[in-house]
């Protein structure tokens, strides 16, 4: 079953924007739409995003792309949706969202975390849900809320994802798709069931979880309510889609064991795709959308955001092409300066909600061009720590390649390859996860009859070839970003907990 037409609409609910493309099977991309997107931290370590503004960047959004394509909406054949994992949508009564979504990097529940690990054994739970418990866990922030906002959660009837609440927005079917539950910590890998042990220790009711779904599933087609508030016929069939860096990773061609992929974006993304499931207490695991790989990957908290952080607060008015002008003039290693980018606490490969962004080797000598250049390479230095991680684990990259808004700068990309030592081959107009979620709704549909069919989409634009000199410098740079945490980890909850009882 498809809609009237033969295109493809893709929806990816990002961090920073809700982007829209429509995919022609045959041709390829015919338009792309995107609309501002944000999050809030109102407090440290908070990171929250209005789903009532996903949905309505949707409704706004979907009208546009179909007008800029000049088309109908009757020419969509299938819709699919990607985005951030595992965000958390609280809905009560009517589907009325209850609270700001909590996002994937938000790292309040240090204490829950804690609180969990210390009943559990930490091999077990990795074993049965492919995962540590940790800051993007979905059982530690459910239980801060009913501690610090029971009244919110006597009104839960449904948690749901960023794209499976955009999914329930136009279908009114429930779903969450499998890589939400395999992030989210709550769900059994063996038996591809959610894990009761878990649900209880966490106090989650298994009624408030939807059936999952593997991406390509359709839930449901456009309902009458769907298709008022968007413009999208009724009837259209939507796919449950997939997380957001799968989708994408997808989408850059990542679809043979071997294939790594650094995505440049807001957090900084790392995945590579495997034959079986490499299970690591330093990495996150998920699906690849081809049932026979998977995808041991890492997500450092904290990337072009942080970036993004530095310019808005110490460089207004300045763009990024100005600051890479300013930082390409500095010599690599920043004339002795390292940044360790733990600004959001960090995920992998460290799991320390409690690291924080650190700044060492500062001196009078140092400028603005010092301090973004040591960003980007305490970034890569990030992104190092886990191809050592999955050499570990016997994974050695055949093929490298970059994407995301970060991969625009050459001077990032190439600090990128510096410090990997390896050559990173960027695509030519990427549109990321949209493209994925499309695809996923055409393989759903039956348009596409092979996961291969991506590499008709990809176009690599250049190749960034990792300079000896520089690489030198930072094979003995690495090893002093390594031993800067080591160091300083026990000393950064006494530094939060200090902070804490200033504010108090």
């Amino acid at each position: 079953m498809t809609g009237g037409g033969s295109l493809l609409l893709g929806i990816d609910i990002g961090t920073s924007a809700t982007k829209l493309v429509l995919l022609d099977p045959a041709a390829g991309i015919v338009a792309e739409a995107s609309t501002p997107a944000g999050y809030q931290s109102p407090h440290p370590g908070w990171a929250e995003a209005n789903a009532d503004g996903w949905w309505r960047n949707v409704c706004s959004g979907v009208p546009k792309l179909l007008e800029l394509a000049g088309i109908a909406s009757t020419d969509v054949a299938g819709i699919g949706v990607s985005g951030m994992v595992p965000a958390i949508v609280l809905l009560g009564d009517g589907d009325q969202v209850l609270r700001p979504s909590i996002q994937q990097n938000d790292a309040r529940a240090v204490a829950e975390i804690d609180w969990i690990r210390a009943r559990t054994e930490a091999d077990d739970i990795l074993r049965r849900t492919g995962s540590p418990v940790t800051q993007q866990s979905v059982g530690p922030k459910i239980r801060w809320l009913r501690a610090h906002e029971p009244e919110v959660m006597a009104s839960v009837r449904h948690v749901c994802g960023s794209y499976d609440f955009i999914v329930h927005r136009l279908t009114g079917e429930w779903s969450l798709e499998r890589n939400w539950a395999l992030e989210s910590g709550l769900y059994d890998l063996a038996t591809a069931d959610w894990d009761d042990d878990m649900l209880a220790l966490t106090e989650t009711p298994r009624a408030w979880l939807a059936p999952i779904r593997r991406p390509t599933d359709i839930v449901g087609p456009v309902s009458a309510a769907g298709a008022a508030a968007t413009g999208l016929a009724a009837g259209t069939p939507v796919a449950a889609g997939t997380a957001d860096h799968v989708a994408s990773a997808f989408s850059a061609g990542v679809i043979h064991p071997g294939d790594l992929l650094v995505k440049l974006g807001s957090s900084g993304d790392v995945l590579y795709c495997t034959p079986d499931a490499r299970v690591d207490s330093r990495l996150f695991l998920d699906f690849h959308l081809a049932d026979d790989r998977f995808l041991p990957n890492g997500c450092m908290a904290a990337s072009g955001s942080l970036l993004v952080w530095f310019r808005d607060n110490f460089a207004p008015g300045l763009t990024f092409a100005s600051l890479d002008k300013e930082a390409a003039a500095i010599p690599e290693g920043s004339d002795g300066l390292l940044v360790l980018p733990y600004f959001l606490g960090e995920k992998t490969p460290i799991f320390n909600p409690r690291a924080r962004g650190t700044i060492v080797g500062l001196t009078l000598s140092h400028g603005r061009g010092h301090l973004f250049r040591s960003l980007l390479e305490g970034i890569s230095l990030g992104f190092r720590h886990h191809l050592e991680v999955f050499r570990e684990t016997g994974t050695l990259p055949v093929r490298a390649r970059c994407t995301n808004g970060g991969a625009d700068s050459a001077l990032w990309r190439q600090i990128t390859a510096d410090v990997l030592g390896l050559p990173l081959e960027r695509l030519a107009g990427h549109p990321g996860s949209s493209l994925g979620a499309a695809f996923v709704a055409g393989r759903g549909l039956g348009l596409f009859s092979d996961w291969e069919e991506i590499e008709r989409f990809v176009v690599v634009s250049d190749t960034v070839e990792p300079n000896s000199a520089a690489v030198a410098t930072y094979d003995a740079l690495y090893p002093l970003f390594r031993e800067t945490y080591e160091r300083l980890k026990d000393l950064y909850p006494r530094l939060s907990g200090a902070a804490q009882r200033a504010a108090s």
